[in-house]
């Protein structure tokens, strides 16, 4: 809404085009277009023009793997709820992770995934009993944070219109390095 807030304010015929979005919740960034033959290019060739989606997550406790590959398959429940199937049937997800730094309660991890999968990152981290911090749908119960500790910091992508990669980046949130203290 601010960014077609923002364009209409320059042109009144101005749209915006939703592209790339992220689970509810997640901080961090998006991908809009202008106009709907860019967002139908886009999309369409998704997987061939994006070359690195990397997040940043605070989770639970400290993972005994530093680093590592999630393999896992995804499938969903009737009332949207996300889990790893047990007979390898749904959607593959590949997560790959490293922790950044460790605090007597947490653990900053960076994450980037191979696949896009509907609450990846959340469901696996839930998966090694590491939810992330804030998580209300596959966190901790007892969890008293306000938001999610997820936050969406790069992404490279070929552009067409301008026939080469860029990569958008945005600093972590605050409230990470203040939990992290």
């Amino acid at each position: 809404h601010i960014v077609r807030e923002y364009l209409v304010s320059k042109d009144k015929n101005a749209k915006v085009f939703i592209v790339h979005r992220l689970d509810k919740d997640t901080s961090g960034i998006v991908v809009l277009a202008k106009n709907e033959k860019i967002k139908n290019q886009l999309q369409e060739n998704w997987n061939e023009y994006v070359s690195l989606r990397e997040y940043v997550a605070v989770l639970h406790g400290h993972l005994k793997e530093k680093s590592g590959r999630i393999v896992q398959n995804l499938m969903e429940t009737k009332t949207n709820l996300v889990y790893v199937s047990r007979n390898n049937e749904g959607k593959e997800a590949i997560t790959n992770y490293k922790v950044i730094k460790e605090s007597e309660n947490y653990s900053l991890v960076s994450v980037s995934l191979e696949t896009g999968r509907k609450n990846q990152i959340r469901v696996a981290f839930q998966s090694l009993r590491h939810p992330i911090v804030g998580d209300k749908k596959y966190g901790e119960k007892s969890d008293k944070e306000t938001r999610l500790y997820l936050h969406a910091n790069r992404l490279k992508m070929y552009y067409p219109v301008l026939k080469k990669d860029i990569l958008f980046e945005t600093a972590n949130p605050q409230e990470f390095r203040k939990i992290m203290n």
